[in-house]
């Protein structure tokens, strides 16, 4: 099982989610090929009605504390209550770092 994989259900244990969508970008960044470190999570369940964004990030935070402390280099994430959900999130930003960057 991918670590994307493992990450969806770890979430929607949690968040019994109306939407979810997990991505591995690690293909976006200067990291060996294979590579499972950088993910781009979608998440819409009722738990984010009326909590801040803050407080959405701190409670997928502590639902993947162990990825976290461990193979996740970065996570991109976008959070929403079902009532905000428009069906479509911001796309990830191309990998400007290591030698993808302009500055060298």
């Amino acid at each position: 099982m991918s670590l994307a994989q493992k990450i969806e259900e770890k979430l929607s244990a949690v968040f019994n989610p109306q939407y979810i969508d997990v991505q591995c970008e690690s293909h976006m960044h200067n990291v060996p090929v294979g590579s499972e470190m950088h993910f781009r999570v979608v998440l819409v369940s009722d738990v984010f009605s009326s909590i801040r964004k803050v407080q959405r990030h701190q409670k997928v935070y502590a639902a993947l504390s162990d990825e976290m402390a461990g193979p996740i280099h970065a996570l991109a994430l976008h959070t929403y209550a079902p009532d905000e959900w428009q069906g479509e999130a911001p796309s990830s930003p191309e990998c400007q770092g290591g030698s993808k960057s302009n500055g060298k």
